[in-house]
């Protein structure tokens, strides 16, 4: 009996899928897919609760198949809304794999090229839509979509979607779109926000939640390191990626894509030849994002500077590390970062980068994640550079804030703490001395 509930047998799908998901290389259902893949046959509304990396597309994408299995008539009958381009591309993908063996047509719909291409893919006759709101939207009021035939719709990524203010697309949407239908809503946490949207999107829904909410990633070790300043975090970054036979696949997240521009400047300028090295952020050109996933994925990139553009959905399994060069101010997106790593078993390495500034928001993802992130201590090989006067400025002026927001009664003042970060030093103008302060080789963790 255990023996049979562990495997795909078990869920009675076709065999023109049970042979897609053999020769995927699946050999056994992951948590998320053992619930949700019977209740989804059943055609029951489902919140899934999961981190990314779980399984959680083909839990959802095998009942969905299931249930369309062949190609009929020119419309969609199901469609599959995510919040990036990148994380609708990755699910076209999967079912792709999945369908490999069936007539089932799909299509996927997102912004940042023109829509002639995805116009004429969709006259030719579709089956599934995979979209981003707001392009399936353009293409719905030119149209080209017509909506009376969908009987089932995903929302994947709920949370992602409230951060990045789809919710008025998402409920035009619902306003259109056919009243019976099976839903399912899929989210890595459960905040207040992704709350109202399951009342007002499920009907009765079946929750299904595989991890506590908003937990780290079992596989990955995370650290603090308390860094000064901007300038001493590229010195720390540069001498952590000396460390190559470790460090062999890594993603450095920043807030802004001005941010990530400069960390790429500055790694090309040091210590990380251009060849194993890309940047990608919501300026880059889509096909410029592609190809540089692609790289990624592939190993022919080593390090990948990106904005929080690739933190959800992005599946690549062999991540080796990742570098928060900023701390994010949407905490769930640290759950989201850190999940880039320890997927499919592998072990990771989390890394955090934090100010004085940082302090605030450490203790809020600490409180989420309900845990302490251990602080790491600082390299003595590392040069710590002086903290220019504005820079500085700016942190306590931040501080400050934070402090009003905790107490309205606050007036101000600039407080400095101790930190365990050595003082800044000046350079000598020694070589070796030089060397220390942008790299070196790392010390084994």
């Amino acid at each position: 009996m255990q023996e049979t509930q562990s495997t795909f047998e078990q869920f009675k799908l076709n065999r023109q899928l049970l042979n897609a998901i053999e020769e995927a290389g699946y050999t056994e259902p992951t948590p998320i897919q053992e619930q949700a893949i019977p209740v989804a046959l059943a055609g029951q509304d489902i919140l899934g609760i999961a981190q990314t990396g779980t399984g959680k597309t083909a839990a959802y994408t095998l009942p969905l198949l299931m249930r369309i299995k062949y190609a009929q008539g020119e419309h969609p009958r199901a469609l599959i809304m995510a919040p990036t381009r990148e994380l609708a591309m990755q699910i076209s993908e999967a079912i792709a794999q999945l369908s490999k063996y069936t007539d089932i047509r799909t299509v996927v719909l997102y912004g940042g090229v023109g829509p002639k291409t995805q116009i004429e893919a969709l006259r030719k006759g579709v089956d599934i839509i995979v979209a981003t709101p707001g392009r399936f939207m353009d293409l719905y009021f030119q149209e080209e979509i017509v909506v009376k035939h969908l009987n089932v719709m995903v929302l994947d990524e709920a949370d992602k979607m409230m951060d990045m203010g789809f919710m008025p697309q998402i409920r035009k949407l619902l306003e259109v779109i056919p009243r019976k239908r099976q839903n399912m809503l899929f989210s890595a946490t459960f905040s207040g926000k992704v709350e109202n949207l399951s009342y007002e999107f499920l009907e009765f829904p079946i929750r299904i939640e595989v991890t506590p909410q908003a937990t780290a990633a079992e596989m990955v070790s995370q650290s603090i390191y308390e860094v000064p300043n901007f300038r001493t975090k590229i010195n720390l970054l540069s001498y952590l990626l000396e460390d190559k036979e470790n460090l062999t696949r890594v993603l450095v997240f920043t807030r802004s894509r001005e941010v990530a521009g400069l960390v790429h400047q500055n790694l090309l300028n040091r210590v990380v030849p251009e060849a194993e090295l890309r940047v990608i952020h919501a300026n880059k050109g889509q096909n410029t994002r592609i190809n540089a996933m692609e790289a990624f994925r592939e190993g022919n990139v080593r390090v990948m500077v990106a904005t929080d553009v690739v933190a959800r959905g992005i599946d690549i399994t062999e991540v080796s590390h990742v570098v928060n060069f900023d701390v994010p101010l949407i905490y769930e997106d640290y759950v989201h970062r850190i999940g880039r790593t320890g997927r499919a078993n592998n072990v990771g390495s989390a890394i955090t980068f934090m100010t004085i500034a940082d302090e605030y928001h450490i203790r809020k993802i600490e409180a989420m994640i309900r845990m302490g992130i251990p602080r790491a201590a600082f390299p003595d090989e590392v040069y710590v550079a002086e903290t220019p006067f504005q820079e500085r400025q700016d942190m306590l002026r931040e501080i400050d804030n934070q402090r009003r927001k905790e107490d309205p009664t606050f007036r101000g003042a600039f407080h400095e703490k101790k930190h365990s970060y050595p003082p800044a030093r000046k350079s000598t103008g020694n070589a070796g001395k030089a060397r220390r302060a942008t790299g070196g080789r790392s010390k084994r963790r």
